[in-house]
């Protein structure tokens, strides 16, 4: 039985270091339905999940809401 590792959550900067977007870039992403939506950490923090990042960066022409 293998172990699954936990779904971290990603700050902004960690994922416009990853992704190599612009803040407004990302932004516009996420508005267009392109990108992962932030996931509420507190009340006034959010991030997103490693997965659904990684799930992007797979494939970012062609990835959409819709294909979660």
């Amino acid at each position: 039985m293998t172990p699954t590792t936990p779904d971290r959550i990603l700050r902004l900067n960690a994922v416009l270091d990853r992704t190599g977007l612009s803040r407004s870039t990302l932004y516009r992403k996420i508005q267009a339905g392109t990108f992962p939506a932030q996931v509420r950490i507190a009340t006034r923090c959010t991030g997103w999940r490693e997965s659904a990042v990684s799930e992007w960066l797979r494939n970012p022409m062609f990835w959409s809401v819709d294909a979660m």
